[in-house]
């Protein structure tokens, strides 16, 4: 459990009666399995989290347990709900001062008992961004944060890869979404949810209208359903056979996208079935080379072909030298 998820959880449990697993992996963007481990954890660490089964139960804390929340102001306590963030991410969003400040305030009101533990944020550092990201121009979060805020509608010119100039859009923002070190506009257009990257939003402007997002829909829900149909939605499937010694390395390319055949395992190799949105998109095996053999669809054979003919051709020994 991230420290902020952590505090997030912890500010829930204090605020409410009693609240449901549900309502708890909701609020928070996880899944339950997520949530039930986060609360064993704290039953682990010697917090006296109950649950009680039936219509009237849910999951609570028992009094003067929880966290001392009215040293907050309710500006201090908006900042509990920045889940997940690493150190970076809050700068980008102009409010890693603010965090320190509040979580400075909670660890003071620790008890005597965890005083005995070294504090969560000395000992857990969250860096969520990949390996060598380097700095991308476009829209930033902080410049963008007022007006999702505001909750207006935004007109955004959009330069999607796809299309060959950007595009002007209007849009209903659901609010700021970082996921894997990338930021993202999560946004209704014309009632059908989109996940737009920030550093590919060249411009951007306030118009004066009161957003229109979906009735029962938060961020987090729209995020998680985006998420989840972006890592299953597929146009094309690869049947292919990758070496031992690479299969590791696949699935950590790869995530959710392929699919192991443990019945057809061999000492050299491993039978899997990639997703991929587009048949483009198979040019992402190339890299292992001969360790990956495609066997089908007969297109994905083709176009892998076309692209290694084209390579070869493109580093092939000049006939001048």
């Amino acid at each position: 459990m991230t420290p902020d998820r952590f505090f997030s959880l912890m500010l829930l449990l204090a605020s409410r009666n009693a609240v449901t697993t549900q309502e708890l992996a909701s609020a928070l963007g996880v899944s339950l399995r997520t949530i039930t481990r986060d609360l064993n954890w704290l039953r682990d660490a010697g917090l006296p989290v109950t649950a009680q089964r039936g219509r009237l139960g849910g999951v609570t804390m028992l009094p003067g347990s929880g966290l001392d929340l009215t040293r907050l102001t309710p500006g201090e306590r908006d900042h509990l709900s920045l889940t997940g963030l690493d150190e970076k991410q809050r700068a980008e969003l102009n409010a890693s001062v603010d965090s320190r400040r509040v979580l400075s305030k909670i660890a003071a009101t620790q008890s005597v008992r965890a005083r005995e533990l070294l504090p969560l944020t000395d000992v857990v550092h969250v860096d969520s961004r990949p390996w060598l990201q380097a700095d991308v121009p476009g829209t930033t979060p902080a410049s963008l944060i007022g007006a999702v805020r505001r909750g207006r509608r935004l007109r955004i010119e959009y330069d999607s890869p796809r299309e060959s100039f950007p595009r002007h859009l209007v849009v209903d923002p659901y609010g700021l979404f970082a996921k894997a070190g990338t930021w993202y506009l999560v946004a209704d257009r014309a009632g059908v949810p989109r996940m737009y990257r920030l550093e590919r939003i060249t411009t951007w402007k306030e118009v004066d209208q009161p957003r229109r997002i979906r009735e029962d829909q938060t961020l987090a829900t729209v995020a998680a359903a985006l998420t989840d149909q972006w890592e299953h939605d597929h146009v094309i499937e690869v049947s292919a056979t990758v070496d031992q010694t690479q299969i590791e390395r696949a699935r950590r390319i790869f995530g959710q996208r392929l699919v192991r055949d443990d019945h057809e395992d061999s000492a050299t190799g491993h039978k899997v079935t990639i997703r991929f949105l587009r048949l483009e998109d198979v040019r992402a095996l190339l890299p292992f080379g001969s360790a990956i053999t495609v066997h089908g669809p007969t297109e994905a054979r083709a176009h892998l072909s076309d692209l290694a003919t084209s390579l070869a051709h493109h580093y092939a020994p000049s006939p001048t030298s």
